[in-house]
């Protein structure tokens, strides 16, 4: 199968991307064909500041590459530099009713975060998501439950086209992690975490030691001193239970019964003491890239010369059904 995701330049990349997201695309990127790009446009729709935009889609791909993506196997490359993505999600905007993207849950919640900044982009969000997609003749997204909604709204605007101008694209399905999918934030477990909430709220893949220590330690934890899982009664228990399970792979039956007798600081403790150990490959790989800058272009621009390539070929044929050439 051709596999297809993107992440967006801004922020840190966090522990709640890695286990929602990114650890589904080490395992697919095994046996699968599989694209994976900088959302630097998509980036745009919120306030960011121009100064910084280069050196965060930089940093972006180091992080990619330092938590085992491999570019030989996978096309990696930055979404602005292939104008088709721009030039498809125009032509879908043609088929997108407006109903269909006011209804969308992300443009709701962004709708009320950046109140003095609602712009036609947030709105227009998810039919460049749906052209990204489908620009590759994309099999499989993976994506937390957030974007479940997307890569249907995807699935029905390549009907779409299908039926208006003949056979084109595939209608992708959305892959979800069985479990996991959507990592809390550690001050306030009824709300996913996020990169651009206070930094206390998530880890970082490159955090230090320190900071992962100090920030699980203060972490959010609910009444009475049981340690259970139970997304009702104890969201931030579950909420550190579910990560340590991930990083592990530990079932959470057998993490309750580790810590039956034990208290809040005991599973904080120990779940610190596993995180700085998984996350130290990641530190040691993305210091070492840092310095490879000749490196890090060359995969840049292969990567870009192989999506291209595929972009290219997409676009010339849905060029000649719409009757643009």
């Amino acid at each position: 199968m051709r596999i297809l995701s993107g992440i967006q330049p801004t922020g840190d990349i966090h522990i709640g991307n890695y286990l929602g997201a990114i650890k589904q695309w080490l395992l697919l990127q095994e046996k699968n064909e599989c694209v994976f790009f900088i959302a630097d446009l998509h980036s745009l729709t919120v306030p960011f500041d121009p100064k910084i935009l280069q050196k965060s889609i930089t940093e972006k791909i180091i992080s990619y590459i330092a938590v085992g993506l491999d570019p030989e196997k996978s096309i990696i490359f930055v979404q602005s530099q292939i104008k088709e993505h721009a030039e498809l999600a125009w032509i879908l905007n043609t088929l997108c009713p407006v109903g269909e993207l006011e209804r969308m849950t992300q443009y709701k919640e962004k709708s009320k975060k950046f109140k003095d900044n609602i712009n036609a982009g947030l709105l227009d969000y998810p039919v460049l998501m749906a052209a990204d997609i489908l620009l590759y003749k994309t099999d499989a997204v993976p994506v937390g439950k957030d974007q479940t909604q997307h890569v249907e709204l995807t699935r029905t605007l390549a009907k779409k086209f299908n039926q208006k101008f003949g056979k084109t694209f595939v209608e992708p399905k959305a892959i979800l992690p069985k479990f996991g999918s959507k990592i809390m934030s550690l001050t306030n477990p009824k709300k996913k975490m996020s990169k651009t909430d206070n930094p206390q709220s998530y880890i970082s893949l490159f955090d230090t030691p320190e900071n992962i220590q100090k920030k699980i330690m203060a972490s959010t934890t609910d009444s009475g001193k049981q340690i259970k899982y139970d997304l009702t009664k104890k969201p931030g228990v579950s909420n550190l239970l579910t990560i340590y399970s991930l990083l592990t792979d530990k079932p959470i039956k057998e993490l309750e019964k580790k810590f039956k007798d034990k208290g809040y600081a005991d599973l904080k403790k120990s779940l610190a003491k596993t995180v700085i150990e998984f996350l130290e490959p990641f530190r040691k790989k993305q210091k070492e890239l840092v310095t490879r800058d000749v490196y890090i272009k060359e995969i840049l621009s292969r990567g870009k010369n192989r999506a291209q390539t595929i972009a290219q070929t997409t676009m010339q044929e849905i060029k000649e059904k719409v009757g643009l050439v």
